[in-house]
């Protein structure tokens, strides 16, 4: 077994060495550094990690450098408790700009992103719009609810004590999130193993429910702020060329939300996928990889 990587992922399934790099706190934030030339940023959302974008990666470390961080307390970053950590919007994208600062990328960078991914790399985005060459959207947001999507029976309940007992001592948000995240080929249960193994106890589950506790939906909530300030700025990216692989069986991120990229970005190549769920990049690979690397080698878009 590879000390690199949790029981539960071989390295067969993950074949990197991945770095770490200590942030300003002196925590460990783990990340893929593979290959050279333009980069490819990939930020991933809750409760997935890197382990997400493995095949993408493997796709385009040939032809560009490719970075996907672990965020604090999921994957194989350090997991501290609320005492060490603010599990917040803001820190997280803080610990984006510091990841890429002390990387060097600062411009011609090419963000994917997915699911909580969306809110914290199109935050970074909408601060260094001049840093941005081009973005590819996985089920995500940026923006508050869309107009006419009501928050989900599920992540109502998860906010609940009943819902952070299940999520901290069952891991029922990563194992459930891997069972119903596919929908045109349920994950084999060697691929849900991997997905959920780095939250293997308690302590090591706190960030998979303080991302559910941060979505913002009131004034009140503490990411509110920053998530409306983002909404507000996406304008400085409406430029960009832009390519959005959807999976339209997705229970959060579902049409309301295609809808509203769609109305803020008229000009994006547009990719859907009916009998989709949530986790595209599996199950839709053989589609949307592609579509990714052709829309990263491009030229033509400038």
């Amino acid at each position: 077994m590879d000390p690199y990587l949790p029981d539960g992922v071989t390295a067969a399934l993950f074949p990197f060495k991945g770095k770490f790099l200590a942030l300003k706190s002196g925590l460990k934030m783990h990340y893929l550094d593979e290959g050279k030339g333009a980069p490819v940023v990939m930020v991933h959302g809750n409760p997935s990690w890197s382990f997400y974008y493995r095949n993408l990666a493997l796709a385009l470390r040939d032809t560009n450098r490719v970075i996907a961080p672990d965020h604090i307390g999921c994957g194989l970053s350090e997991k501290p408790g609320d005492d060490r950590y603010d599990y917040t919007l803001k820190s997280r994208v803080d610990d984006l700009e510091f990841l890429l600062d002390s990387l060097g990328v600062k411009d011609k960078i090419t963000l994917v992103v997915h699911d909580w991914g969306g809110m914290i790399g199109l935050t970074y985005a909408t601060r260094h719009p001049e840093r941005i060459e081009k973005i590819v959207i996985l089920n995500t947001g940026a923006f508050l609810l869309p107009q006419g999507k009501s928050f989900p029976a599920a992540l109502r309940l998860c906010r609940t004590p009943l819902g952070a007992a299940l999520i901290r001592g069952f891991n029922a948000f990563a194992r459930g999130a891997a069972w119903v995240g596919c929908k045109r080929r349920r994950m084999s249960g060697e691929l849900r193993r991997a997905y959920a193994a780095p939250y293997n106890n308690w302590a090591n589950r706190i960030a998979t429910l303080r991302f559910v506790e941060e979505i913002p939906l009131a004034p009140g909530d503490k990411a509110y702020a920053v998530a409306l300030e983002t909404q507000e700025k996406l304008g400085s990216l409406s430029s960009l060329p832009m390519l959005i692989c959807w999976g339209l069986k997705d229970f959060v991120f579902d049409r309301h939300f295609l809808e509203e990229w769609t109305r803020r970005f008229p000009g994006a190549e547009i990719h859907s996928f009916p009998d989709c769920g949530h986790y595209i990049l599996e199950d839709a690979q053989t589609e949307v990889i592609p579509l990714i690397k052709n829309f990263v080698a491009r030229k033509e878009l400038y």
